[in-house]
């Protein structure tokens, strides 16, 4: 949707992700950007890694190496402020030809999100073989029980009755409640 803040991903030149991002902030602030451009990000995670002598070593890696991701409202403006900032090579979803970008989906960004720190993690108190309400979508107020949990994706695997058969359901943390 036009006039939406959204994550748009940018192509950068592979190991130039931390001067584009400097140089992105500091086009954003000189050209007042700052209520069309909100976020500028390159996911990383700490990465455990055995040296020769046997000591464990933490390591900051790039969770996608060429690539910022920049939450922003895309206008003509806006747009133009990202294209042209130096050591951006352009967006990715956009086919060139002055096409605007394609937003990265919800449930593409928040895991991502979640796992930068930049979204907060929703903590569930749910057990396996557990009984649970479903409070949304097609199985409203079908009870069924937990057959499996995935805290990175938030999301829970619940067994319903459907048809006097079990059938399984891929759910989000916040679509069930406990009973």
């Amino acid at each position: 949707m036009e006039g939406e803040r959204r994550w748009y991903i940018v192509q950068t030149y592979s190991g130039y992700e931390n001067s584009v991002k400097l140089n992105l902030e500091r086009r954003i602030e000189s050209m007042q950007m700052e209520d069309k451009i909100f976020q500028v990000m390159i996911p990383e995670e700490i990465r455990q890694e055995r040296k020769n002598d046997g000591t464990l070593k933490e390591k900051i890696v790039k969770i996608f190496p060429g690539y910022v991701f920049v939450e922003m409202i895309v206008t003509d403006d806006s747009w133009f402020v990202v294209r042209n900032t130096p050591g951006v090579t352009g967006f990715l979803g956009s086919s060139g030809g002055g096409t605007k970008p394609v937003p990265l989906p919800p449930d593409e960004i928040n895991p991502i999100l979640k796992k930068c720190g930049l979204m907060e993690v929703t903590k569930i108190d749910l057990a396996l073989n557990e009984k649970v309400r479903v409070a949304t979508g097609p199985f409203r107020d079908q009870v069924g029980t937990i057959d499996s949990i995935d805290e990175e994706k938030q999301e829970v695997t619940v067994l319903v009755d459907m048809f006097g058969r079990q059938t399984p359901v891929e759910l989000s943390f916040d679509d069930i409640q406990k009973l």
